[in-house]
């Protein structure tokens, strides 16, 4: 097997348990227009897709935003959802098991470790630092870094260019469908992991080349760890 170069991480449900932070922005924003409240229990269903659709599902209600909100609401509510989300200071996120031990391990046998999240990018930098995670990563990539987000590819595929390397050099590691799909389409292959954030779906039902319960079960994967 081609050994792994570059390992790119998703960020919300497979390095951090943001859902706490997202909830109670969601849950004020929606308030604050007069819309219903929402749960941290809806709102772990609702992420994975970046904050638009994560606050439009939330006014919703629902997975499926109403067609019925206008841009102007939805716009509203993102720019409220923005504010207090900084405002919790990301107090109640916390890393996954095994994340920081795991990272430390693969950077020490020199692989490039890369973040492509779907989360808006001015938010990452902190959040990595205030976690203690940000001295692993060579780049930090937000949804907001290209013009389409996961499941495309263009993220995936800036790396290889950048890093010149080819789509077997490369592994995606993820929680959510979009991230599966994303290594999908730009060739590569992909760690899935189970727990996270995946609208109630398993895993497994992408088809990634890894399946784990662990992040730690990276370091088994061929290719990767000499």
């Amino acid at each position: 097997m081609t050994p792994i170069k570059l390992i790119a991480f998703d960020l919300d449900g497979t390095l951090l348990d943001s859902v706490p932070d997202l909830a109670i922005a969601a849950d004020q924003a929606v308030q604050a227009l007069g819309y219903p409240s929402v749960s941290e229990a809806q709102v772990r269903d609702y992420v994975g897709n970046g904050a638009d659709i994560l606050i439009g599902r939330a006014l919703s209600q629902s997975l499926h935003i109403s067609a019925e909100l206008s841009d102007d609401v939805r716009q509203k509510a993102r720019t409220l959802f923005d504010d207090f989300y900084a405002q919790t200071g990301h107090q109640n996120s916390n890393l996954y098991s095994n994340v920081k031990s795991t990272l430390s391990h693969l950077a020490q046998q020199g692989l490039t470790l890369a973040i492509i999240t779907n989360k808006p990018s001015k938010f990452v930098p902190a959040i990595l630092e205030q976690h203690g995670i940000a001295e692993y990563f060579v780049d930090v990539l937000g949804g907001d870094a290209f013009e389409k987000k996961k499941p495309d590819p263009i993220a995936l595929k800036w790396l290889m260019e950048k890093h010149h390397i080819s789509s077997e050099q490369m592994l995606m590691v993820g929680d959510s469908k979009n991230d599966i799909l994303a290594a999908k389409n730009a060739g590569c292959r992909s760690f899935g992991l189970t727990y996270g954030y995946n609208h109630g779906e398993p895993i497994s039902d992408s088809h990634p080349d890894f399946v784990a319960d662990n992040i730690g079960d990276l370091l088994n994967v061929p290719g990767i760890c000499a």
